[in-house]
């Protein structure tokens, strides 16, 4: 239960206790009675896609269930849902929260959409079948589908992940509907051919498509899995070399995502600054390890070999095809507003945007790190340096907006055996000398 915070656990327990409410409301006169039996049979296939989320061969099943909303009554039918919410699996920890959420969401929006495809006249219309004017009542019910989903969504970022309320919202509604959308029309296809002299057996070959797109979309997440694992060995790889400043790339892309959120990015570039923010570095497998670990300052050959690290980590994931922003970040990183900067003096507005962003990150974090040749200084005194820097080192922009996130957040890094073995007991970090465009 530590891993969920004590309102999201408030916001799931109240979530949970709207469904019951909604259950007990009186269904309208035109919604008939369920047959229990088709409503087991959707139960029992939902459960069983459920479970084969679980192996990767399909993903949310939500054609069963707006076939569900588009054949029965709202009461049954958000209870199509329950049992495979409930009993499948959980990846995470704490399960238990976790699987009351996900039963208690898709319940309510299932009993939305069921109501206003009830309101609207589509049980008629699907039993008919009348088209194209069942479509009308269909896409009206997988608005309200996507519409409860988006604002439940919402409301669990800001309670789960404090998001501004002004945020949490921004854009989700949109990226949600067309997948939703598409799931709507085979939940109406599924819902016709059930009406239909064909039957419920045919009604269930329509998951037959829908399953071939979920293997696709599956081989998709599959890639892009390999693709974070070889993030992870070569960071892994870097902090091995380098055990003074082990943690410090998980660091500066925690560090890069908080500040992308609060310029208000798109959850894609947020994902793609957070890989920059974690490669930064990787060059550093090309410098020597003397180097990286010397106490004291560097001689200034010794600092143009350092130099070139950013050069050999745009060199080492040239090859990965989704990083480019990221590239350009792992190349530019150490570049000043002011045209100072390595490894090629760019400045101002030549200096990519994510480069800007990661180096306010990586500043950040070496200035509040312990490393090999100076003590970690306190947050406040690291965006003091930050703001004192801004404009001619820094984007102001980013320094700004790495202070809003952490006024609102707090910093919480992960502290490295490294860090605690070499501070001495009953010190929390004093301030160090050196601004933020010392060695990192």
């Amino acid at each position: 239960m530590e891993a969920i915070p004590a309102r999201a656990h408030a916001y799931v327990c109240g979530v949970a206790l709207a469904v019951p409410a909604c259950l007990l409301v009186p269904p309208p006169l035109s919604a008939g009675k369920a047959p229990w039996w088709a409503v087991t049979l959707l139960a029992a296939l939902y459960a069983g896609c459920e479970y084969a989320a679980r192996f990767r061969f399909a993903g949310p099943c939500y054609p069963v269930l707006l076939a569900a909303a588009f054949l029965l009554p709202p009461a049954t039918a958000a209870l199509v849902s329950l049992p495979g919410a409930l009993l499948s699996p959980v990846e995470q920890a704490p399960a238990a929260p976790r699987r009351l959420w996900r039963a208690a969401r898709q319940a309510l929006a299932v009993w939305v959409a069921a109501r206003v495809h009830g309101a609207l006249g589509g049980r008629a219309a699907v039993a008919d079948p009348d088209f194209p004017y069942a479509l009308a009542p269909a896409g009206a019910a997988v608005l309200a589908f996507c519409l409860v989903l988006t604002l439940l969504d919402g409301g669990m970022l800001v309670a789960a992940d404090r998001v501004p309320a002004r945020r949490a919202w921004r854009g989700l509604f949109l990226r949600s509907l067309p997948p939703v959308a598409v799931h709507g029309l085979a939940g109406l296809m599924m819902a016709v051919l059930w009406r239909s002299p064909y039957g419920p057996v045919a009604a269930l070959l329509v998951l037959l498509p829908v399953g071939v797109s979920w293997w696709a979309f599956a081989q998709y997440h599959r890639e892009r899995a390999a693709h974070q694992a070889t993030i992870r060995a070569l960071v892994q790889a870097v902090d091995i070399k380098d055990g003074y400043t082990r943690g410090h790339s998980e660091r500066v892309g925690q560090a890069s995502m908080m500040i992308a959120r609060e310029l208000g990015l798109d959850d894609e570039r947020v994902e793609m600054l957070r890989f920059a923010g974690i490669l930064h570095d990787v060059g550093k497998l090309g410098v020597p390890t003397r180097l990286l670990t010397k106490d004291g300052p560097l001689t200034p050959d010794e600092r143009r070999v350092i130099e070139l690290h950013p050069e050999y980590g745009h060199e080492m994931v040239r090859g990965i095809g989704f990083l480019e922003e990221a590239r350009a970040a792992v190349l530019h990183h150490h570049e000043r507003l002011d045209g100072t900067g390595y490894p090629y003096g760019l400045a101002g507005g030549q200096i990519p945007e994510s480069a800007r962003v990661v180096a306010v990150a990586d500043a950040f974090d070496a200035m509040t790190s312990t490393r090999s040749y100076r003590r970690a200084r306190p947050v406040a005194d690291a965006l003091a340096e930050l703001e004192r820097c801004a404009g001619s080192q820094f984007d102001p922009r980013m320094v700004a907006a790495l202070s809003r996130a952490l006024e609102r957040c707090g910093w919480h890094p992960a502290v490295t055996a490294e860090e605690t073995r070499r501070t001495p007991a009953g010190t929390s970090g004093p301030a160090v000398r050196g601004g933020p465009g010392v060695r990192r």
